[in-house]
């Protein structure tokens, strides 16, 4: 069964996704985006926007929210305090694993700096 991501690390109220919207930072690259929005949670928390018309059927989405929070709970430890929400573009859909893990690698490392 996989690990979940405990409640303080997640971004669940509709409301916070709003002010990182509207708020925060975006960064990106071809397979993904990231908005950032600095919080006082005392570490960094993820949300995830993966839309079925950009990443396919439930068995793609859900892998690639699979390997979002696993390079996020990998990475948490370098990251700042702040909301993360990431979102799939449409170059998502036929990547490989490998590829999505160094998108992520390359923008967690851009925001650590």
């Amino acid at each position: 069964m996989p690990l979940r991501l405990p409640a303080d690390r997640r971004v669940r109220r509709k409301a916070d996704f709003d002010a990182t919207y509207k708020e925060g930072r975006r960064y990106g690259d071809a397979l993904l985006s990231m908005t950032v929005r600095p919080n006082s949670h005392g570490g960094p928390r993820i949300g995830l926007a993966i839309a079925a018309r950009t990443v396919g059927n439930a068995v793609a989405r859900n892998r690639l929210r699979r390997i979002i929070r696993e390079s996020f709970r990998l990475a948490q430890h370098r990251l700042p305090s702040a909301d993360i929400i990431v979102g799939a573009r449409a170059g998502v859909r036929d990547a490989e694993s490998v590829r999505i893990r160094a998108s992520l690698d390359a923008l967690f490392a851009k925001l650590a700096r």
